[in-house]
């Protein structure tokens, strides 16, 4: 039974999710901030409970190779960043385990695809062994200065304004002079505030009583523009003297391109308000990504990792493997960034988000880069999935659109034959999951931010017919514990040819195999309109051509699958006949 101050000398086994070291005391699992893979420690036990026991290290016996000095003097007060005290190559090794511990236990993926790399996932006990990561990931070029947006929250201490950030799990303020995940200039933008505010003896905003003015110092820049927006969130309607500090902003902040006021005067901690008024430049920034030119507001959902966000982006396309003629529907698709990058190798990109002021911005960003091929809908996803699906064409009793203006705007026509979605941190809502299986897409290529969540519903995924068959992790946010995988799951079992047997002596012709790619194409010349793969195969059966058992068929009695349109079975038997297989 362990208890509280009890101290002993333990092995560092692996990690948690959250980058802390793991021992066993006692056979417990305790928790270790700091610690290492690999080292020996003395630890002193700090908390106890039910459910876990956490600790701390009163001397390393064995240090790790991994260990380095924390660049930042203010990492461990502060908290933001977990992994200061590791090199990067540990770090990556940790997140590549952390990627496949989830889908492992989690989503019961037995085997992970590594991109053409053979792994162990065997936990490293041995320093000096080599690590062979479980999982594919893309680390960065830099674990410094790499974020392109910073939220600053205000308070007053010792009778002066102060910015920072908030100590892990607290609202304790830790005043940080220099962030080595920010750009410099960000500390510069929040020094020109502060003195601003206290020259000019602004409020600052306390939480516990409502009073106070100055809450956040919220600053974004453009990687490859260099603009620089500077947001001031407050607890009213203007600042004392805001020219003089938009005179002090132009003068020492190179690159400045906006200065906002957001309002917020409710109770919440969420920072920015629901009013923008425009201080000075512009309402919103310009910055590149994937090809493209997006306008960005202090709303808008942009990574904060520009480099690793097009890695990310780039592999998600790969995944979707389009061909210029598919219809692909982007789930939570924020402002555009991944359906814009989706419509380059798609004949439609549908994309759809629940955030009005997303919507608006993506519709500006497709009209701003010409592109065409694109539509985007403000709906929640989930009730957006469910829609598709409850019309898709070929649905008994159904046309496409019928009383549904909805999807009567899309005009749909056709079935989607890829869906791609980036949902939060929850992940998908099972009604979510069942609508996107309905609609029966061939491949379905999930972002996630949260590899529980992703596991959790690759595993239902799975029970519908999916599997997971090419993973990837990426680093988009170096120092901390958090990490982006992308994963694609595909149809179980659906053959990429029309494996087909024939009797000479009925047919008078030998017989010939076609790729459903073949009978796509042909009927892309020839009728102008596009095919999926189910289609195909649904008319095989209905031509009596399937030999091969069908693994796709629904569990229940009642389930049902998208159906093809008399126009299409049209055209798939001829081209049946075109390749001589009927």
């Amino acid at each position: 039974m362990l208890k509280l101050g009890q101290t002993e000398q333990v092995e560092i086994t692996g990690y948690s999710s959250e980058g802390m070291g793991v021992c066993r005391i006692d056979g417990c699992a305790v928790f270790v901030p700091n610690a290492i893979r690999g080292e020996r420690c003395e630890v002193k036990v700090t908390h106890v409970s039910r459910n876990s026991a956490h600790g701390k290290i009163e001397k390393i016996v064995k240090r790790s190779a991994h260990r380095i000095a924390r660049a930042c003097p203010d990492a461990k007060r502060c908290g933001g960043c977990q992994l200061h005290h590791m090199d990067y190559e540990e770090e990556l090794n940790f997140k590549a385990q952390k990627v496949a511990d989830a889908l492992n236990r989690i989503g019961g993926v037995q085997s992970l695809p590594l991109e053409g790399k053979v792994s162990s996932q065997k936990a490293m006990t041995d320093e000096a062994a080599s690590f062979d990561r479980p999982i594919s990931i893309t680390g960065a070029d830099s674990v410094s200065s790499y974020r392109n947006k910073a939220q600053y929250p205000v308070a007053e201490q010792n009778g002066k304004p102060v910015a920072g950030f908030y100590k892990n799990r607290t609202h304790e303020l830790i005043p940080v002079k220099r962030c080595s995940i920010l750009p410099e200039i960000f500390d510069r933008v929040r020094d020109v505030v502060i003195r601003w505010a206290e020259e000019d003896c602004v409020p600052v905003y306390d939480e516990h009583s409502g009073k106070g003015l100055l809450r956040h110092i919220y600053v974004r820049k453009g990687t490859v523009t260099g603009q620089i927006m500077v947001c001031l969130v407050v607890n009213g309607s203007s600042l004392p003297r805001e020219q003089r500090l938009v005179n002090a902003l132009c003068r020492e902040i190179p690159g400045l391109a906006s200065v906002v006021l957001s309002v917020n005067t409710r109770n919440t901690n969420v920072v920015l308000g629901d009013e923008f008024r425009t201080l000075w430049g512009q309402d919103e920034i310009e910055d590149e990504l994937c090809g493209y030119t997006f306008r960005l507001s202090p709303r808008s959902f942009y990574q904060v990792n520009h480099d690793q966000a097009e890695r990310l982006y780039a592999k998600a396309v790969a995944y979707a493997d389009l061909h210029g003629t598919e219809t692909v529907l982007d789930l939570y698709c924020g402002t555009g960034t991944i359906t814009l990058a989706l419509s380059r190798h798609a004949g439609r990109a549908i994309g759809v988000e629940v955030v009005p002021e997303a919507i608006k911005d993506a519709k500006q960003n497709a009209v701003r880069n010409g592109v065409k091929n694109v539509e985007f809908f403000c709906a929640d996803a989930g009730e957006a999935a469910e829609r598709f699906a409850r019309k898709m064409p070929g649905k008994a009793g159904n046309t496409a659109g019928e009383g549904d203006g909805f999807l009567a705007s899309l005009g749909m026509t056709d079935g989607v034959d890829v869906i791609v979605v980036d949902p939060p941190r929850k992940g998908l809502a099972p009604e979510v999951i069942d609508a996107m299986v309905t609609m029966a897409p061939e491949r379905i290529v999930y972002v996630s931010c949260d590899p529980a969540t992703l596991a959790r519903d690759v595993k239902l995924f799975s029970e519908r017919g999916y599997a997971l068959t090419r993973a990837e992790a990426f680093d988009l946010f170096p120092r901390t514990f958090h990490v982006e995988t992308v994963v694609l799951l595909s149809r179980k079992n659906i053959d990429d040819h029309l494996e087909l047997i024939w009797d000479d002596s009925d047919f008078g012709t030998k017989g010939c195999k076609a790729t459903y790619s073949e009978i796509q194409a042909y009927i892309q010349e020839k009728y102008g309109f596009h095919v999926t793969k189910l289609n195909i195969a649904q008319i095989k059966s209905k031509c009596g051509i399937i030999e091969r058992k069908n693994y796709n068929l629904p569990k229940s009695e009642n389930s049902k699958q998208p159906g093809c349109t008399k126009e299409k079975e049209a055209a798939i038997r001829d081209a049946f006949e075109h390749f001589q297989m009927v």
